[in-house]
């Protein structure tokens, strides 16, 4: 076994390395524009909005809060008469892309870290490249990509986008690998 203190510098450059690539990837590639389409009318849906004064948080619509509910009259109808909603509103007055950025950085240093856990439980120092790689680019897929899929199995999510980003998350865990195979003790 491998101290997980040992591995300290794969478990941050990984991150940074991640980080980088995800920068490629969502500053220079196209292939996320499709992830959002445009509301149609979306003036008009803001204002109302606004008027509304909807605080920040995340709303479904047609909403029930049991099973019970689910089964009124009211609700059912709603449903058959569409459309269905999950809307997540924030205020854009404070939104700031350092803080997001830094969560997204410290989010990735996680999954390094849970990464680096896994491989210094299994592996020896000295181990072969391409066993670290494989354990490694597995686990760190594992933390990148298989948990978005939840939100498309019960928020109706597109699948487009949850596959876009499963394959960043394909990218992200072979880049940890990488450099947890390059760098191991």
């Amino acid at each position: 076994m491998v101290s997980v203190m040992s591995l300290a510098v794969p478990i941050v450059l990984s991150a940074v390395v991640v980080f980088l690539v995800s920068s490629v990837i969502h500053m220079a590639l196209n292939y996320h524009n499709a992830d959002y389409a445009v509301l149609p009318k979306e003036d008009e849906i803001l204002e109302t909005f606004r008027r509304l004064n909807v605080t920040p948080g995340d709303y479904v619509a047609p909403y029930a809060n049991s099973p019970e509910s689910m089964k009124a009259p009211a609700y059912l109808e709603k449903m058959q008469r569409g459309p269905g909603l999950v809307v997540t509103v924030w205020k854009t007055s404070h939104f700031n892309m350092g803080a997001t950025l830094g969560q997204w950085f410290v989010y990735l240093l996680v999954v390094s870290l849970f990464t680096g856990y896994v491989l210094s439980r299994v592996f020896p120092p000295d181990a072969h490249y391409m066993h670290v790689f494989r354990l490694a680019s597995t686990v760190a897929f594992m933390g990148y990509a298989l948990g978005m899929p939840q939100a498309n199995i019960w928020h109706r999510k597109d699948w487009g986008s949850t596959l876009r980003s499963m394959f960043d998350g394909l990218l992200y865990g072979l880049v940890t690998a990488g450099v947890f195979g390059w760098l191991w003790p």
